[in-house]
């Protein structure tokens, strides 16, 4: 059996600063900079100029106790850039000491974000906090998800210790649209309470954000992506789209990564041509 490793190892500190801007019909990656083992691979141009994807890496593979990551892209106005990583994220137990990722996305007028990371793995005994706070100007859309499996059921390890902090909000100019913070302790009411996990060791959430989209173009969008929820629900997880101002959520409970990002890419592929006039193509990243 192996054995994950615990906050035994000396504590990484990393942060990886990225800023977008958009010259002409291009988005460019004006400035790169990161200390530690935070890093992005060179600018990518698969669907053309004016959509910059970034494929944003953590060689060391895992977080474990103690560690701090810290992950800021700016995007200028008019910007548009997709962020994504090359697998999924895993969280080690820990022998007492916190690990911590703090995400800060800062888009300007008319600047468009989509921010697709795959799944989190929560080992159990990991003492884990997370944030994800997204500022948007007037005009600035988002579109987003977070994949969080509690656990590695395929290898026994269940979330019986630990703990999970999350803290994800949309904030636009100074004002939270949405938000979502909480704590989910191991073995505790939350994993299991019906108002919240209701026994899934797979939940995700989906967000896409535009703020300046009519209401009647939002409640049409809304409709196309419920349609898209039953072939989850006739699997073993359940999907449900829901919606504020602005604001279209996509909800998945479960037991698969795969299927909640499935799920969610088939929100993607509705809310993408409405919000940028593109099709959703996946990133080959995703396939490797």
């Amino acid at each position: 059996m192996s054995i994950a490793p615990s906050a035994t190892l000396s504590a990484w500190r990393a942060e990886l600063s990225l800023d977008f801007e958009r010259r002409g019909d291009r988005t460019v990656l004006a400035r790169r900079q990161h200390d530690g083992p935070l890093l992005m691979q060179k600018a990518l141009y698969p669907e053309g100029d004016g959509v910059c994807h970034a494929i944003v890496l953590h060689p060391p593979a895992g977080i474990a106790g103690g560690d701090d990551l810290r992950i800021t892209a700016t995007l200028d106005e008019g910007a548009h850039a997709l962020l994504t990583t090359p697998g999924a994220t895993r969280w080690y137990r820990s022998s007492g000491a916190t690990a911590r990722q703090v995400v800060h996305l800062h888009l300007a007028a008319g600047a468009c974000l989509e921010w697709f990371p795959l799944e989190n793995i929560v080992f159990g005994g990991a003492l884990a906090e997370s944030s994800v706070q997204v500022h948007l100007a007037p005009g600035a859309r988002f579109i987003g998800w977070d994949v969080l499996c509690l656990g590695r059921r395929g290898s026994g390890d269940h979330f019986d210790t630990g703990r999970w902090r999350l803290d994800t909000r949309l904030h636009v100019g100074k004002a939270v649209h949405w938000m979502e913070a909480g704590t989910i302790e191991g073995a505790g009411d939350a994993l299991v309470a019906a108002p919240a996990l209701a026994g899934a060791s797979v939940t995700g959430t989906f967000m896409a954000f535009a703020p300046d989209l009519t209401d009647a173009a939002l409640r049409e969008l809304k409709a196309r992506c419920v349609a898209a929820v039953e072939p989850v629900g006739a699997g073993a997880g359940q999907g449900s789209v829901s919606g504020l101002p602005g604001l279209i959520l996509g909800r998945y409970l479960g037991h698969s990564a795969h299927e909640a990002r499935s799920f969610f890419i088939g929100l993607w592929q509705h809310v993408r041509p409405a919000f940028y006039g593109l099709p959703a193509t996946e990133p080959r990243i995703w396939k490797t």
